[in-house]
């Protein structure tokens, strides 16, 4: 059960803020409303919302907070399979609390803005040009490169003296390298889809967004919602399966 907690807190964090960033960003009349810097600003703030999200839960389960994560880490043996659907289940949870608080922290500047594809860019990624193939391909190349790069961080190790051995690491900047890494996918490979690389990220916020009473809100764009999850799923287990290869 901490280890559903962790996920459920962490993942929770990571959409809370990372939504958060996006709110601030395009809603209108908010202290961080911008037209100019609004992708770098959201890049970054999503970038940090990861290395808070891992910071809080890493020490109890590991600080998935992404299906992809937990898929790739039981493929290639470090997750039992068993426990695979607590942590999909639980990250998916603290995804809508996540864009649920951001509902309710943004909600007044909700009824500011009239755009209804910005009030779904709160909640979800958005295709700069929609092609259900070339976005599938986008999120499956992101995703790819995002879990092949991850599975290759290490942050642990241990220092042998007279006395002993002792374990050292980066402790709470254990998550800084993940952080860094979904920096620099998203900067360089999100300008098609917005990079998901996380299908609790969007599906789970989607399904608040088309529940909860925004304002003249538009359609959750549902046909489009299977990209952003089956994409970076794809993306994984080729990651995954990449990695076993040159690991054997």
């Amino acid at each position: 059960m901490t280890k559903i907690y962790a996920e459920i807190i962490g993942t929770m964090i990571l959409v809370f803020l990372g939504n958060g960033v996006v709110a601030n960003v395009v809603l209108d009349k908010t202290k961080g409303h911008s037209k100019n810097v609004e992708w770098l600003t959201i890049t970054i703030g999503w970038a940090l919302a990861v290395f808070m999200g891992i910071a809080v839960s890493a020490p109890y389960s590991g600080a998935h907070l992404n299906p992809c994560v937990t898929i790739s880490f039981a493929i290639i043996g470090k997750l039992s399979w068993d426990q695979v659907p607590f942590y999909i289940f639980s990250q998916f949870i603290g995804a809508m609390l996540g864009s649920l608080f951001v509902w309710f922290l943004y909600k007044d500047y909700f009824f500011e803005n009239q755009d209804k594809k910005e009030k779904l860019s709160v909640f979800v990624t958005i295709p700069s040009i929609k092609n259900l193939f070339s976005n599938f391909l986008s999120e499956v190349l992101a995703t790819f490169i995002f879990i092949f790069i991850s599975l290759y961080l290490s942050t642990e190790g241990t220092l042998f003296f007279k006395e002993g051995k002792y374990p050292v690491g980066l402790g709470s900047l254990g998550a800084l390298p993940s952080a860094l890494v979904v920096l620099g996918i998203v900067l360089s490979l999100g300008g098609s889809t917005g990079a998901a690389l996380n299908p609790a990220r969007d599906l789970g916020p989607r399904i608040i967004y088309s529940i909860i009473p925004i304002p003249g809100k538009g359609k959750s764009d549902w046909d489009y919602a299977l990209i952003p999850v089956l994409g970076p799923i794809v993306g994984c287990i080729m990651a995954s399966t990449l990695y076993l290869f040159l690991s054997s």
